[in-house]
């Protein structure tokens, strides 16, 4: 019994290291799934391409400013679908879930 109790403990301790590392990735994929969120939001309100980078950071995004950078990254691929699929479906969420997994 106290074999696998060890076992058990030694297994525990092996999965803790991870966790951390995951939950810093967590962080950077939520920050920029923030961004594209807040792309998104710039495209439903009719804001031209070339003036997402500066609309975006008027609103004092709460995101570290290293990932101002991604703006311009993400805005040919929110800007490129049609406005009715921006509208529909919540492009931060399928990001995150892009971000997280891979």
């Amino acid at each position: 019994m106290k074999i696998v109790s060890v076992v058990i403990s030694a297994g525990l301790l092996g999965f803790a290291a991870p966790a951390w590392a995951v939950s810093d990735k967590e962080l950077d994929c939520t920050y920029q799934a923030d961004v594209v969120e807040a792309v998104r939001q710039a495209r439903i309100e009719r804001v031209k391409e070339r003036a997402v980078p500066a609309h975006v950071k008027a609103t004092a995004p709460a995101w570290p400013d290293k990932y101002n950078a991604v703006i311009p990254l993400v805005a040919p691929w929110v800007y490129e679908m049609k406005m009715r699929d921006v509208r529909a479906n919540d492009l931060a969420a399928a990001w995150k879930e892009l971000c997280v997994t891979r």
